[in-house]
């Protein structure tokens, strides 16, 4: 984003370095020059950004009362500013979400969320900048949460996807991947000053490098065919490629049969798929050769055609100039002006002479593919979501998403809560089909602009659909105001659509369910934390740490345990003989122990040949933290 620069600007920027210490500055100066000078500028200011992700801790407190169902909780509902939730999730669930679906403002001047009061003011100039920074603190803590086959799905309208994209590269970096554009709506009358009425968004999509969407079922229908030899079912493929003979010489060459002597031209503008072992090839090939193929019957010569024999040349270019030859579409298969065909031992044959007196047929050789030989089972996804209003136009090897537009998020909103509750619901669909891509069931998905919780919902239609274990996170702000300071987004939005879905007695929702363990963030500084930090808020921590569902501390035990067949974890407050005593006997069962202790001195002094590990809270928590 270009801008002018006044002198007042300038004088501002000075008195804003004047307080900064000689690393400080140095540190700034070495990451200005690491900077790429093209690409996407807003204002920020870096070490302010830098120190806001360690500037105090954040803890987390369970509310028991608004968790739903029993303990374990496998599934979160984190009320609080979503950076400090995602600030906490980097301390627990770092390299942990498969999936991060987020539905973001679009920063366009709508009072529809709370931080439109602090972050779009359509008379600040730098308003986009503010929007950016906004987005890109979260979206850099979001990217450390990503497995190693992660991804990131942002949605995003027209009005600023090209300034949310370039922002997302800087974040993101090295992760983009693509985008998919889906109809939010059908039949929009509301057209902009050029008369275009925008009728669909986008999904941006940032990936980790192993991430592959799911994709979609192929059609077998075509493998019609089976010879009975254990190959199994087969059909017939093309045997050319788009190339032409300057691209890929060593794929122009006459083709033999070597049962009926029959010769067929190559066409030389798509050549042969495989190279041959006769004629001419330049460098390692990754597959077969052509007559490889052929010995293994895996080309299809016709067995019924047109042949010919041309016993001169004379007679070869009449047939030429009248174009009774082998052709394909208009394109005479042989003609003149064509290169030599090289054999492998150097000799150059006349690309016409070598047809006369040959059989040469009139047909075209095929390849017989094998359905156990498909790489993948099912094709690649395309990038156009198509509406549900259009499914029966869809053909049926199509390798779309099909889903609901807007219309289909409000009347589930509306069906669930008995009114309009939420404005803006993408719709579940949508999210449900997404997830679906880019999940298998046991992984963790992470929304953290909730708002109503449509991609808990899917989360809960997807394991209800296959009995897989897939877990939630939702992280969503109470969005209060002066105006509202008793609204709480989160507690009756955002968790109370999922509670209302587990209790309910609609037959198209009863068979979802989630527990979920509902979280309140708050700050802690630094030079408190040892007296502020409660035993429950360490007891979420560790046992999120280790991938545990959440419970309830049990206040007033010498300590709290959480085992299960592959590890037992323990908290201690305080270190005494009854805890030596327990540990002793896990120890003797051989368990994999980890025990978490604010005086983990005393317990390794008990156990100075121990085979399990002991962790000091402070140490563990903080560096986690700020990892």
């Amino acid at each position: 984003m270009l801008r002018t620069v006044s002198h007042e600007h300038i004088g501002g920027l000075v008195s804003k370095y004047e307080g900064l210490s000689k690393s400080q500055l140095v540190a700034l100066l070495e990451k200005h020059d690491r900077t790429k000078k093209l690409g996407l500028v807003w204002e920020r200011d870096e070490i302010l950004a830098d120190n806001a992700i360690d500037e105090n801790f954040v803890a987390t407190t369970l509310d028991v009362g608004l968790s739903d169902k029993a303990a374990p909780w496998r599934n979160l509902v984190i009320e609080g500013d979503n950076f400090d939730s995602l600030r906490w999730l980097r301390m627990t669930h770092a390299g942990q979400i498969k999936c991060i679906y987020v539905d973001p403002p679009y920063n366009t001047g709508n009072k529809d969320w709370i931080y439109n009061d602090r972050y779009f003011d359509s008379d600040d100039r730098y308003r986009f900048s503010t929007w950016l920074e906004f987005l890109y603190r979260r979206f850099t803590l979001a990217r450390d949460l990503l497995t190693e086959d992660g991804v990131i799905l942002v949605s995003i309208n027209d009005d600023n996807r090209a300034l949310l994209e370039l922002m997302l590269e800087e974040a993101l970096p090295g992760m983009k991947t693509g985008s998919l554009t889906w109809r939010s709506r059908t039949g929009g009358n509301d057209a902009k000053g050029a008369f275009l009425s925008s009728n669909h968004e986008h999904l941006l999509i940032f990936s980790k490098h192993s991430f592959r969407f799911s994709g979609t079922e192929k059609s077998f229908e075509m493998y019609k065919h089976d010879d009975g030899d254990g190959r199994g079912p087969w059909r017939s493929g093309d045997l050319s490629k788009a190339h032409d003979h300057k691209q890929r010489p060593n794929g122009f060459y006459p083709l033999k049969d070597p049962a009926t002597d029959i010769y067929y031209p190559c066409n030389p503008d798509n050549v042969w798929r495989y190279s041959s072992n006769e004629y001419w090839s330049s460098g390692r090939i990754k597959t077969k050769y052509m007559e490889e193929w052929i010995e293994c019957g895996q080309i299809l010569f016709p067995e019924t055609q047109r042949v010919e024999v041309f016993q001169d040349r004379a007679s070869l270019e009449i047939a030429i100039k009248s174009g009774d030859i082998p052709s394909s579409g208009r394109a005479a298969l042989i003609r003149k002006g064509l290169p030599p065909f090289k054999m492998s031992d150097g000799e150059e044959l006349d690309s016409l002479d070598f047809w006369v007196g040959k059989k040469i047929g009139f047909g075209t050789p095929a390849f017989k593919r094998f359905k156990k030989d498909l790489k993948n089972q099912t094709q690649p996804l395309s990038s156009w979501v198509t509406p549900n209003s259009e499914r029966d136009t869809i053909p049926k090897d199509s390798n779309m998403i099909v889903s609901g537009t807007n219309d289909e998020g409000a009347k589930v909103i509306k069906g669930i809560f008995g009114g309009k509750a939420f404005n803006y619901a993408k719709p579940v669909s949508l999210i449900r089909e997404l997830i679906r891509q880019s999940s298998s069931p046991g992984d963790i998905v992470l929304d953290f602009f909730a708002g109503s919780a449509t991609t808990a919902q899917a989360v809960m239609e997807l394991n209800s659909e296959d009995k897989g274990d897939r877990r939630f996170i939702m992280a969503s702000s109470t969005e209060v105001t002066e105006d509202k300071p008793d609204k709480n987004i989160c507690r009756d939005i955002t968790a109370e659509r999922i509670r209302l879905l587990n209790k309910s007695e609609d037959k198209k929702y009863a068979d979802l369910s989630a527990e979920f363990a509902y979280l309140k963030t708050r700050e802690i500084p630094f030079d408190a934390f040892d007296d502020e930090l409660k035993p429950q808020e360490v007891w979420s921590v560790v046992e999120a740490l280790h991938g545990l569902p959440l419970t309830e501390f049990e206040t007033g035990a010498l300590w709290n345990e959480h085992a299960t067949d592959s590890q037992v974890v323990i908290y201690a407050d305080d270190v005494n003989n009854d805890l030596i005593t327990h540990i002793q006997k896990h120890v003797d069962a051989r368990a994999n122990l980890f025990v978490y202790s604010w005086a983990p001195g005393q317990i390794e002094i008990e156990f100075p040949k121990r085979d399990f590990e002991v962790r000091s809270v402070r140490d563990t928590l903080i560096r986690r933290f700020q990892q």
